[in-house]
């Protein structure tokens, strides 16, 4: 049913007309609180993109980068000049020692009596030489007697050959004469060959210093060579370093003449072997700055040089050299070794082996290209 409307009653209230009012409007919109920070982006990220992709348009290809590459160091092959058997060892695996150090003993006893050997031959060389010169001089005396003897007789010959002309004299008497005259002159020409030899003895030299003579050059060189091997039975570090593998190196050991029995890796000169791509080459030389890193010490930065470039890949010095004449041959990049110089390595403790990072500056050659 539908409701119908009707009269109220007296006494009931009176239906209240509400006026009507005119229709609201919109509201204003409220900003929006984020509307600046948006507009800040909007010029800020294009700004910032420009900047970069600048930065990268300017620098592009001038840092030549690789991460093959290896911290390297000298290593030096210890070894012992002489044989003999081991006495001491005053050094340990892994310890530092600076140049001159003792590492190890051998026993000197055999070398020793070497030396008293050499050093008696050497006077024996010096008193020979000496008995030589007394021979020169006696043999030089000979010679002034034959030679005085020899004018008596060519005196005496001449008299009794003026006599035996004038008539005086019969042939007969000049056969004495002429014997001792004869006999006089092969004196001299004895003593004349003594004199020869005794001054060939002397190196051809009559008045050739006594260290100079070659018989005592000879002992002279035997005796400094014993010295010598004396002193090497003392073996010492040759540079500053840290010696390692040394753990065989035992008291009461023989060691062999030129055997390797311990290594020293040298801690003063410090390089990295970057191996970069062959494509990489063109635009690396020698002296450019470069910039390492090494995986040990993360978040420090070497500074170094390139020293030198690689005459060859690795596989060149290969003792099989690969060979790529095959018929199925793929193409592999290869990658030269680049020396490059660590410049300040003494504030941390590399070692060789160790991983690294090898970025290299070429800006000379960037500027030059714009």
């Amino acid at each position: 049913m539908n409701a119908r409307a009707k009269t109220p009653a007296p006494g009931e209230a009176e239906p209240v007309s509400t006026p009507i009012t005119a229709a609201a409007g919109p509201a204003p919109a409220a900003k929006k609180p984020g509307g600046r920070r948006r507009l800040l982006l909007m010029v800020s990220v294009p700004v910032l993109l420009a900047a970069v992709g600048g930065y990268f348009w300017l620098t592009g290809g001038r840092y030549i980068d690789t991460d093959n590459a290896y911290v390297q160091q000298p290593k030096v092959s210890i070894s012992a000049d002489v044989s003999g058997r081991i006495v001491s060892v005053a050094v340990t695996d892994n310890q530092m020692v600076k140049a001159g150090d003792v590492l190890f003993g051998i026993d000197p006893e055999p070398y020793r009596i070497a030396l008293s050997q050499a050093d008696a031959a050497l006077a024996a060389a010096r008193v020979n030489v000496e008995q030589l010169r007394v021979a020169l001089s006696t043999a030089s005396a000979k010679l002034t007697a034959a030679q005085q003897t020899l004018d008596i007789r060519q005196k005496e010959w001449d008299r009794k050959s003026s006599l035996q002309t004038q008539g005086l004299a019969a042939e007969a008497s000049l056969d004495d004469v002429r014997l001792a005259l004869q006999a006089a002159q092969s004196s001299v020409a004895l003593e004349q060959q003594d004199v020869a030899s005794a001054t060939a003895a002397l190196g051809g030299n009559p008045e050739i210093k006594t260290d100079d003579h070659p018989a005592v050059l000879a002992a002279l060189a035997a005796q400094q060579n014993a010295a010598r091997n004396l002193a090497k039975t003392t073996v010492i570090a040759p540079s500053d370093g840290i010696v390692s593998q040394v753990g065989s190196l035992n008291v009461g050991q023989f060691i062999a003449t030129g055997s390797t029995i311990a290594t020293l890796v040298e801690t003063g000169n410090i390089w990295v072997e970057g191996n970069f791509k062959e494509t990489q080459l063109g635009g690396l030389a020698a002296g450019m700055p470069a910039e390492i890193t090494v995986d040990a010490f993360p978040g420090i930065k070497f500074k170094g040089h390139v020293d030198s470039i690689g005459a060859a890949t690795g596989a060149e010095f290969a003792l099989i050299p690969a060979q790529n004449a095959t018929g199925n041959w793929v193409k592999v990049v290869q990658r030269i070794p680049v020396r490059v110089v660590v410049d300040d390595a003494n504030s941390e403790p590399l070692r060789a082996g160790m991983s690294a990072v090898v970025s290299v500056d070429t800006k000379a050659e960037v500027a030059q290209a714009h």
